[in-house]
């Protein structure tokens, strides 16, 4: 009986009996934030038992996907190591909602495995509760089994981690009653193994769980749970379908099932290896096909790999799984969406949604396994080289395996998979909870490490510093400061006590409106002014030039020095640079500080807006996104975020339209002082890796109902949103692996920006002689006409190229015959690779019989393609031929038997290489 007729024989059963068949639900919880996924058949069925919500059937049946890695139910370390743990797994179950209750469920469960299924009622043997101070032992269960035909001897009683099921924490539970078999080949010696019911390994295994749900257990203090009795008792049950086909088709793991074994199959085919259960291989082949069917199943269902909550646990697996195939199986390529693939060719047809997501399915784990890959090159070799440096029986220092983790990505699951394998066994919390102090340590000393560096390097910022020779920063409120104070000047990395005109150096003053570089927000630029020279007021544009004469006299000790940037090289210390254009600058001089206000204008603008468009990515994108860097300059925002893929144009759209609603809006922009832990708990976002002191801002802009935006947030921000102007998106990049960039501007720059926009529509379209309105069609028919020129023009090159190699003769380039068979070897530098492609079946159809081998040249690079007719790819597989060929150009290939292509970087080499082909075509023959 295979795995599909098992399930559908169950539900069919059940249907006949008055159950309706109820669709599996997604893995994705509905409505139920105590669940990373789907665990069991009646998630779904959760509100019904609790009597909060009424269907039209009393009695159900499902076949329910399920995945247990992470939270309470965590079967992740286990996969592959046992007969049975799986992450993904179906679960087979009938329910009752207030209708039968024990005494049916035991009469359901042994008819369908004695007189449907034909199980053999001497290798069963059955548990129930034995009662604890709250819930008495379940006695009925046990008469009631008796009655079905269990011999009492194999009824046995267990305590509440083996015959008392929970969903959670908290929710429906109730006492139990599981059917276990005797997987011995001699059903006689079933009656000696009681004590391995519930015990180890997997002579004896559980098959059903028949839950008599009967309370709903309820935190009533810490620590404290409460029973109460659900509205009316009812019946979920649970079998999984990979158990008990491994009951019925007769063999000893769910991995030897028709559900599993052709996925194990396809992997080894793959790999280019024999599955052999009892080797690392084996192992690793069995964890890629219990993780595949997780990673199509949980992307179908829409959960994606990310680095939080579920979305990180996904990740987990997948990078678990690709670790594997890599490590143990040799794979050099990308190879994971292939058996992601070979799980929706088996599976669509029970499961119609991993048919429908086939495409996405494929991109994600494309996109992860290519993510992963760069990773774990640099990371992995040194893994290795740790332990290669450390003895064999030392377990490498925490420090050292948190720093891989810290600077080269190694992801710390695969550094406990790593120790594993080498015989450090270690529990996950406690490895965790480890493996963070030493990272949290190693952080503080890089950050210790990097201050004492400054210092080292700068001493002069140091002595400032212990001397309190602080800032007091006002920039919060004005731009002008009329009587700040110099308390230091510093030239070429040395106190001084005076700056002359022409001279560059650094300003220290008692108090200022400059915000010091901070956050991602640039340095403010302005002036510092004495006497006559000063001019403005706080709120207007500074003009940073020579200043005017303010007072109507030109006094000799007037002063006037530019400040080109601000910043912070020491807590509390905010140096500006400046050049003195004009006069002496002196310690104790009393000046005014005056911010350029346009400049502070356009970055308070660019920092407001990069709040508003965090919120925004993440109402569009999902919770996942996590902002990984910035910069707030006066004529652009840059911001860095954590986030799998590029952004669509339509997610572009929808974010720059989020943005500009509350621009439009003009929402006050608030923001409050508060304690860190208030803070914290009001659900402001703080930054990795941000050292907040024990006040912070907080800023926040409200939406129409909500919060919109929150965050801690020490710069510089508009009043109100409308301030803002306009907001506009100029570029998204990838800048590393899983982190993404966008490029933005706001007001006057975003205005200009639309006036070059409309500037170009207009050029473009006086250019082509066409309107506004009719610019797309005219540029499709160019590009149209385009296309066509150059397919004529790649038909003529492939004209030429064929021609070239049908007269050639006597060079080396015509069919030889080696050893019987056709060899045909040929440079096509003037074509492209799909080019090349078409000249290779044009010239395989030609000689019918043989081999050919075709290269080019272009940019310094060089590709080798192989095909083998199908009579001889047996003798001479493509495959092998551009292993032998491509290192001669300086680098690799790979294929099929029929076709292989490789690339080097030696171009001067491609001729060697295609006179080495009929060589090496004899050895192989040979």
């Amino acid at each position: 009986m295979t795995g599909n007729e098992i399930r559908e024989t169950f539900l069919n059963y059940f249907e006949q009996r008055g159950h309706t068949r109820v669709r599996s639900s997604p893995l994705l919880p509905a409505n139920d934030p105590t669940l990373l996924f789907t665990n069991a058949g009646m998630n779904q069925f959760k509100d019904v038992f609790l009597g909060n919500e009424k269907r039209d059937y009393v009695r159900a049946c499902s076949s329910q996907k399920c995945v247990r890695a992470g939270g309470k139910h965590n079967d992740l370390d286990e996969v592959g190591k046992t007969a049975r743990h799986q992450t993904f797994f179906e679960m087979l179950g009938n329910f009752s909602f207030g209708d039968y209750f024990k005494e049916d469920a035991i009469k359901f469960a042994w008819d369908l495995l004695v007189n449907e299924f034909k199980l053999d009622p001497a290798r069963m043997w059955f548990s129930v509760f034995e009662g604890d101070d709250q819930v008495g032992p379940d006695e009925d269960a046990e008469r009631f089994w008796e009655a079905a035909g269990a011999p009492r001897e194999r009824i046995l009683r267990f305590g509440k981690k083996d015959n008392f099921w929970q969903m959670g924490e908290t929710g429906p539970c109730g006492p139990c009653s599981e059917i276990h078999y005797y997987m011995g080949p001699d059903p006689n010696d079933s009656e000696n193994c009681a004590e391995n019911v519930n015990g180890p390994g997997d002579t004896i295994t559980e098959i059903w769980n028949l839950v008599f749900m009967q309370f709903e257990r309820s935190e009533v203090e810490p620590g404290k749970f409460l029973l109460t009795p659900l509205p009316s008792p009812s019946v979920d049950t649970g079998m999984g379908l990979e158990r008990l086909a491994v009951v019925l088709q007769g063999v000893q793991s769910n991995y030897e099932t028709d559900l599993l074994r052709p996925i194990i199959e396809f992997t080894a085919t793959l790999a280019g290896k024999a599955y052999e259960a009892e080797t690392q291989e084996g192992f690793a082949m069995r964890v890629i096909a219990d993780h595949a069917r997780a990673t199509a199943f949980l992307i179908a269902d829409g959960i994606l790999p990310g680095n939080e909550g579920r979305n990180y646990v996904l990740r987990k697996i997948m990078r678990r799984a690709i670790y594997q195939g890599r490590h143990a199986l040799g794979f050099k390529e990308e190879f994971f969406y292939q058996v992601t693939d070979f799980i929706v060719n088996q599976m669509g047809g029970p499961y119609p949604e991993l048919e429908a997501q086939r495409g996405f399915i494929e991109k994600m784990v494309k996109l992860e396994e290519a993510r992963f890959g760069s990773t774990m090159t640099v990371g992995l070799q040194k893994l290795n080289e740790l332990f290669s440096q450390t003895p064999k029986d030392q377990m490498p220092g925490e420090a050292e395996l948190a720093k891989l983790y810290d600077t080269f990505g190694v992801p710390r699951d695969l550094i406990r998979v790593s120790l594993g394998e080498r015989g450090f066994v270690t529990d996950e919390a406690e490895f965790n909870e480890s493996f963070d102090s030493a990272l949290q340590a190693l952080q503080q000393t890089a950050a210790t490490r990097a201050g004492e560096r400054k210092a080292k390097a700068h001493p002069v910022y140091a002595n400032l510093a212990e001397r309190n020779q602080r800032s007091q920063f006002l920039g919060y409120k004005t731009t002008r400061v009329s009587d700040a104070r110099v308390v230091a000047l510093i030239r070429n990395d040395l106190e001084t006590q005076s700056l002359t005109q022409g001279d560059e150096g650094e300003v220290v003053l008692d108090e200022t409106p400059f915000y010091a570089e901070s956050g991602g927000q640039v340095g403010d630029v302005g002036r510092l002014v004495t006497s006559a020279s000063v001019g403005g007021r706080a709120g207007l544009a500074v003009n940073v030039g020579p200043p005017a004469n303010a007072g109507g006299s030109d006094k000799s000790d007037d002063m006037m020095a530019v400040v080109g940037d601000t910043y912070s090289p020491a807590q509390g210390l905010i140096v500006h640079k400046v050049r003195v254009e004009k006069g002496t600058l002196q310690v104790g001089d009393t000046v005014t500080a005056e911010v350029d206000v346009e400049k502070r204008d356009a970055t308070r603008r660019n920092h407001t807006a990069t709040h508003l468009m965090h919120a925004a990515l993440r109402e569009v994108l999902g919770s996942h996104v996590k902002q990984a860097g910035s910069v707030v300059a006066p004529n652009y925002l840059r911001f860095d975020f954590t986030h799998y893929q590029p952004l669509t144009t339509s997610e572009i759209d929808e974010i720059e339209r989020l943005v500009n609603h509350h621009v439009l809006r003009n929402e006050p922009v608030q923001t409050d002082e508060l304690p860190i832990e208030e803070a914290m708990r009001s659900g402001a976002m703080a930054l990795f890796g941000e050292k907040y002191g024990e006040k912070v801002r907080v800023l926040s802009i409200k939406g129409a109902e909500d919060i919109f935006s929150k965050e801690l947030c020490g710069g510089t921000h508009v009043r109100a949103t409308g301030d803002i102007g306009v907001f506009k998106i100029t570029s998204d990049e990838s800048i590393a692996s899983g982190v993404r960039r966008i490029r933005a501007i706001t007001g006057t720059d975003a205005y200009e920006r639309f006036r070059e926009d409309e500037l170009l529509i207009e050029q473009t379209a006086a250019g082509l002689k066409t309107s506004r309105a009719e610019l797309p069609s005219v540029i499709g028919k160019l590009q149209d006409e385009l296309r066509k020129a150059r397919r004529e023009t790649d038909e003529l090159r492939m004209k030429i190229a064929t021609g070239a190699v049908g007269g050639a003769a006597g060079n080396g380039s015509e069919a030889r015959e080696v050893a019987g068979v056709q060899v045909l070897a040929h440079e096509a530098s003037g074509l492209d690779a799909a080019g090349m492609r078409q000249l290779s079946d044009t010239l395989l159809a030609r000689i019918k019989s043989g081999v050919v081998v075709l290269g080019r040249s272009s940019d310094g690079k060089v590709s080798l393609i192989v095909r083998t007719s199908a009579d001889l790819t047996a003798r001479v597989p493509a495959g092998k031929i551009i292993k032998e060929l491509a290192p001669i150009i300086g680098g690799k290939g790979g294929g099929k038997a029929d076709m292989a292509e490789g690339g080097g970087t030696q171009p001067d080499k491609l001729s060697e290489a295609l006179a080495a082909s009929y060589h090496v075509v004899e050895k192989l023959l040979s």
